[in-house]
């Protein structure tokens, strides 16, 4: 039987868009072509046009008429309206993280150090709740873009989940590096937060993926968070902090430091920290403790290829791994960093559930969790630590 043939558009020509682009090159379950992009930086889609050979189009409207699924590879900030855009179309939609958030009052004097959390909390889950209910009308389908989830350490860890039907008692996650080169990404009103949204998300929702998986298999129902207890903490914003220019230290009005404790309605429990101060490149894993197997999901650094150079100037042009401060002396180098990633297997399965309406491993209620875990998680941080409930959309 033919492949159906999906046309793919873009929102947004960033960072973002540039690597979901190149993931749609091994999109082997169907056939894709690209309808183009749309961005309200029109220099900048003309030129992520031009050297993709695609069409750029004049308003968001044309872009999604024109389209099969949806790339959102904007600001969380706008996620929302093009979710809800792209619904009312009946298009299926790929949202990158996070889901949506809280971004400020909207006037020049919002400080994200001061507002009240909860507020932050109630408005998060306002957005949710009109994504999941716009869902529910329409013939499209929302796909949240956690490439955590479909990472192959993570995927043959569901498979093991499935087949021993494990009970799984403790997980613990990071995401940790030496910061963001976004400037935007230093104010809460661009990022919606600081470490706990921006890398924590990552092993957070890898885990209550897990979670979901177990209850799955275990009683026909996902297993979900019920409440959650955190601290954060603005460690290079300190007056005491000596910078020796290896970590960012942009920042304005968000944490660098982020743990997290959840606990599942079964009782058992995850653990998740985040930070941008971490030197030496990318520390993303996630440690699943079960009552029958104990698992290490490694996604960076790993040791699948080494290698060494007495002087980094002979790797000039040798992409070695993200956020190294050096290429000199022995590196762990990421002979395809995207596939360890997750990035091209989550591409792959997102068309093949466009096209033939299967399961979504990462969906919205799984977005719906995560993001929910996490502004919960800093209205406990703002409460020095005390456990706050989650509710479940």
């Amino acid at each position: 039987m033919e492949k159906r043939i999906l046309k793919a558009g873009f929102a947004g020509s960033g960072f973002a868009a540039r690597f979901h682009y190149d993931a749609l090159g091994h999109v082997f379950s169907t056939k894709v072509e690209v309808a183009g992009v749309f961005s309200v930086a029109r220099e900048e889609a003309e030129q992520f046009a031009a050297e993709r050979n695609m069409k750029v189009f004049d308003t968001l409207d044309e872009m999604i008429e024109a389209s099969d699924v949806i790339h959102v590879c904007v600001p969380p900030a706008f996620h929302e309206q093009i979710v809800l855009a792209a619904l009312a179309k009946d298009k299926d939609v790929i949202v990158e993280k996070p889901f949506t958030g809280y971004f400020g009052d909207g006037t020049p004097e919002f400080d994200g150090d001061v507002f009240p959390r909860e507020e932050g909390l109630n408005k998060t889950m306002e957005s949710v709740r009109r994504m999941l209910d716009a869902e529910k009308t329409s013939k499209g389908r929302i796909m949240y873009a956690e490439n955590w989830v479909y990472a192959p350490p993570v995927q043959k860890e569901r498979e093991i989940i499935e087949k021993s039907k494990a009970q799984i008692l403790w997980m613990h996650g990071e995401q940790s590096h030496s910061g963001s080169h976004s400037l935007a990404y230093g104010q809460w009103k661009f990022s919606g937060g600081g470490s706990l949204i921006g890398k924590g998300c990552h092993p957070l929702t890898a885990a209550l993926y897990l979670k979901q998986v177990e209850g799955r298999v275990r009683n026909g129902e996902p297993i979900r968070p019920v409440s959650v207890s955190a601290r954060v903490h603005a460690i290079t914003r300190m007056p005491s902090y000596e910078d020796l220019g290896q970590l960012k230290t942009h920042y304005k009005d968000i944490e660098d430091f982020a743990a997290v404790h959840i606990v599942f309605e079964d009782g058992t429990i995850a653990d998740v920290f985040a930070s941008e101060l971490s030197l030496g490149g990318t520390n993303n894993w996630l440690r699943v403790n079960a009552n029958n197997h104990r698992t290490l999901c490694n996604m960076s650094h790993n040791d699948t290829m080494q290698t060494y150079t007495p002087d980094e100037k002979f790797y000039e042009d040798v992409y070695v791994v993200e956020k190294t401060e050096t290429k000199q002396g022995w590196s762990c180098i990421a002979p395809d960093e995207g596939w360890f990633l997750g990035y091209q297997h989550e591409l792959d399965a997102f068309y093949k559930a466009s096209a033939t309406g299967g399961y979504i491993e990462s969906n919205s209620k799984l977005a719906a969790d995560t993001v929910t875990v996490i502004y919960a998680a800093y209205v406990s941080a703002e409460r020095n630590g005390e456990a706050v409930a989650v509710e479940n959309l």
